[in-house]
């Protein structure tokens, strides 16, 4: 095993840096960057390898998808025209129809009645949504909710009557999300309970009387709740401690209002599927497995209650007839990620796949027969879906006898040694997933190995895996990546020598941190909007992330805290970085401000080190707009070759 120094400042060394020092909020406009610009795409022909970046991105399918109430139509997010649009299709297959037109939506609802949707929209990616209302045919559309400077909003649930929406806001003060009704006619809103950081609405039940709620406990856990709407009680249903995750596969009311199913690892590792009654007050344990269960759906007038297992990335689809008792499972899935809705009325149910093979296609399943039917195909662009490369699944063991995950992608028919690419993913409570991703194909097309690394803080893995990155761990998971890269020098067709790291949001900040903390291990690193000094970004985050910040860095206001972060983030160990550096950051973003990113570029020119710098000015916390997509990655994989080409 390679040796490598972790280089720390002492805390005096560290403290005499003011944070932020080099840079205020906002984009510092004469900073040398880069900006997309008109050309002509280069997109290279069908069929011809290896094939252009372009191509792989112009891979498209159905993102989020839902099927309706009815069972009858399907809508998705779909952004073939260069901005996520509402679409529509036949639940058993037609020709989709472009329901929006604007700069492109966030999110979208079907209203229980079938017949409308809302949806959300900002301002280029500042995450201040507006909500609208539209008829399917889209022949009608109205405005139910404007923008606000200050309201921050989650969108939760409709009524069962399809009168009212409700959502979450930090109107009053620009900080903590209260619950709001709002009437979708007359726009008339109503704050239904004053909450502390962040409370959201999850479902109201059948009969309007209970609205389940759950409150923020970091990014990974939350405490449950039901509102009562007849005098605005709230009653706790679970608040833990060791703390849970009850939120995450979602709420299914019973058709009566009796009680709900859900998922949650409350006394476990894994999410379990589990029953709440509401005139008992009890909760029933449905199903476990050695697995997350995610994703819990109740369809068809409550005959069928159907959920999926994460299973290191990958999905896998059940269910069970509640008359019968009979198992069901539908015929003949591909393997990747899939996403699941299902009618309340009919038997039926929308499986959207996600894999290495396909951006989004979209099937429904027919939950008496177990029957599918294909109803939408992802364009791939002229791509050969035989060439797109399926992971495989990596335990390592960690120096501290931790074990860690990952997805490993190696090109076919290459015998060389390769160099690879290390990706991290944001959250840092997420997982990268066996699900489709242009660059990742694109480099392994490339003769490049990529691996998508769920260092420590991941889900997935359980619960105790997703804490073990909480406050002080943090630099454990940052270790994590090298611990990895030590484990491929063994590997006979991996070139560690040739390693770059890549990640955006939080996955940006390690980048930086494990640049800086092991300056030896990589060769190169792309950081996308990411974090270069914790006391600056705790102070300035957004409302939803200061919510479950406070639990999973600790509250920077205090001085314990601040101390630790003026010591611990990579802009204190910036000097230690010397390889080449890509940068890129959306001036709109509400989450990391670019002035993250920008004092990183200053610091490593000031140093002598490679930074080049990619601002885009019409985006947020990620690029939506195609034309950004393609300039950007574009560069992105120029960048990447470049340094870890085979030629010293």
């Amino acid at each position: 095993m390679r040796i490598i120094q972790l280089m720390v400042f002492s805390l005096t060394a560290a403290m005499a840096l003011p944070a932020a020092a080099d840079a205020d909020a906002g984009p510092d406009w004469n900073l040398a960057a880069d900006s997309p610009q008109p050309g002509k795409l280069d997109l290279g022909m069908a069929g011809e390898y290896p094939a252009k970046i372009a191509r792989y991105l112009l891979a498209r399918g159905a993102s989020t998808a839902s099927i309706s109430p009815d069972g009858d139509a399907v809508a998705f997010k779909y952004n073939v025209t260069g901005n996520p649009q509402l679409w529509l299709i036949e639940a058993t297959g037609s020709t989709a129809r472009q329901l929006t037109f604007g700069n492109g939506i966030t999110f979208f609802q079907w209203a229980p009645n079938s017949r409308e949707l809302i949806y959300g929209a900002d301002n280029n990616g500042d995450e201040r949504e507006s909500y609208y209302l539209i008829t399917k045919d889209g022949a009608s559309e109205r405005l139910v909710l404007p923008a606000t400077e200050s309201g921050f909003r989650n969108f939760g649930t409709f009524s069962a009557d399809s009168k009212h929406i409700y959502y979450a806001s930090t109107e009053r003060n620009g900080i903590d999300f209260d619950i709001y009704r709002a009437d979708v006619v007359d726009g008339r809103t109503e704050r239904l309970y004053e909450g502390k950081f962040a409370f959201y609405p999850r479902r109201v039940s059948a009969d309007g009387r209970w609205l389940i709620i759950t409150e923020s406990v970091g990014e990974d856990a939350d405490n449950l709740y039901l509102l009562d709407l007849e005098d605005n009680t709230l009653k706790t249903l679970s608040a833990p401690d060791p703390r849970a995750n009850h939120h995450d596969g979602g709420f299914a009311w019973r058709r009566d209002s009796r009680g709900f199913y859900f998922a949650t690892n409350r006394n476990r590792e894994f999410a379990a599927l589990t029953y709440y009654d509401l005139h008992t007050g009890k909760q029933q344990l449905i199903k476990s497995t050695d697995h997350d269960i995610e994703q819990v759906r109740l369809c068809a007038e409550d005959q069928y209650l159907i959920w999926s297992e994460n299973r290191d990335g990958f999905t896998f689809l059940a269910g069970i007839d509640l008359q019968s008792s009979e198992p069901i499972a539908p015929d003949d899935m591909p393997g990747g990620v899939h996403s699941l809705t299902c009618s309340q009325s009919r038997a039926v149910a929308l499986v959207r796949t996600n894999s290495w093979s396909t951006p989004g296609d979209l099937t429904t399943w027919f939950l008496r027969s177990g029957q599918t039917q294909q109803i939408f195909k992802a364009n791939l662009a002229g791509l050969d879906p035989a060439r797109l490369v399926k992971p495989v699944s990596i335990r390592i063991t960690a120096r501290d006898g931790v074990e860690t995950q990952g997805l490993l992608y190696l090109p076919n028919n290459n015998k060389d040694k390769l160099p690879i690419l290390f990706m991290v993913h944001g959250g840092p409570t997420a997982q990268a997933k066996a699900d489709f991703s242009s660059t990742v194909q694109y480099h392994v097309g490339r003769g490049m190995a990529v691996f998508e690394s769920n260092v420590r803080g991941s889900t997935g893995f359980g619960r105790t895996y997703t804490q073990l990155d909480d406050r002080e761990k943090r630099l454990d998971s940052v270790r994590d990546l090298v611990d990895m890269l030590d484990y491929f020098e063994s590997h006979p067709r991996i070139d560690t020598s040739r390693a770059a790291v890549i990640g955006g949001s939080y996955g940006g900040y390690a980048v930086n941190a494990v640049l800086a903390a092991y300056p030896e291990a990589f060769k190169a690193g792309v950081a996308l909007f990411g974090v270069a000094d914790w006391v600056t970004a705790l102070e300035i985050a957004s409302p939803a992330l200061k919510a479950s910040d406070r639990i999973e860095y600790g509250d920077i206001n205090k001085s314990r805290w601040r101390k630790f972060y003026m010591q611990h983030s990579p802009i204190q160990q910036a000097d230690q970085i010397r390889v080449p550096v890509l940068y890129s950051h959306g001036v709109n973003d509400p989450r990391i401000d670019i002035s993250e990113t920008e004092i990183m570029v200053k610091r490593l020119r000031a140093n002598g080190v490679d930074a080049p710098y990619i601002r885009l000015s019409d985006e947020g916390h990620g690029w939506r707009k195609l034309n950004n997509q393609i300039f950007y990655f574009t560069r992105e994989a120029q960048f990447l070759e470049q340094q870890l080409s085979n030629t010293e």
